[in-house]
């Protein structure tokens, strides 16, 4: 179903969970937040660029949304936008932003997908899965956006590589990481602040720098 309210009825949600108050009492700002986030609610917005969105969804401020007429973009339940400076304290520099560029694309997000500031670009195929966490200004990118060969770049400047990016579950990717085409993240696995990521992570292993490279795995 397109653009549904915080509380559907098929999927239900409060307006306020009993945590967004209690925050909102010991930290002013967040009330300001939550009532900014209330007085938006873009329903209709989400159907009008024909974005499929679950229910219970919270938005603080208003994404950009680019999509190609002929590409599809379908977001699970209780996704969490934070696309203000003020509603988070690391401060993202732009709205989220999520596009699609090319007819046939195909962004895929599961549920309780959050995500500050930051950009989801996608010209071919990008799949995230269930409880992703992406930190603040962020890029994730199945594209090199232009030709790197001079002559290509001049006759064809929109013809670049693409490759699809999977993202599985539980994934957690720190703030200013940026993901590039044909990239695998497995399961659990989680992204350092800053990081490049250009080979694929398996499932569990935390990995840092750039280029990325494995510094350790989760343990029970």
């Amino acid at each position: 179903m397109v653009g549904r309210l915080d509380n559907s009825a098929e999927d239900p949600a409060p307006l306020l969970s009993r945590e967004s108050l209690r925050q909102a009492r010991v930290m002013p700002w967040k009330a300001g937040n939550e009532l900014r986030r209330l007085l938006l609610l873009p329903c209709v917005w989400w159907a009008l660029r024909g974005v499929e969105v679950g229910g219970a969804w919270r938005c603080y401020g208003l994404p950009i949304i680019q999509r190609h007429r002929q590409s599809e973009i379908r977001i699970g339940r209780r996704m969490n936008l934070r696309s203000t400076a003020r509603s988070n304290p690391l401060g993202p520099n732009h709205p989220v932003i999520i596009s699609t560029r090319r007819a046939g694309a195909r962004l895929t997000i599961g549920d309780d997908f959050g995500m500050t500031g930051g950009s989801l670009v996608c010209d071919e195929r990008i799949s995230i899965g269930d409880r992703v966490w992406v930190g603040a200004n962020t890029v994730i990118a199945d594209t090199d956006f232009h030709p790197l060969q001079p002559q290509q770049r001049k006759a064809a400047p929109l013809d670049a590589k693409t490759a699809p990016i999977a993202i599985a579950d539980d994934v957690f990717i720190g703030m200013d990481a940026l993901i590039l085409k044909g990239v695998s993240i497995g399961a659990g696995a989680v992204i350092g602040a800053g990081s490049v990521l250009r080979r694929d992570v398996p499932a569990g292993a935390i990995v840092a720098g750039n280029p990325a490279v494995v510094v350790g795995e989760l343990t029970d």
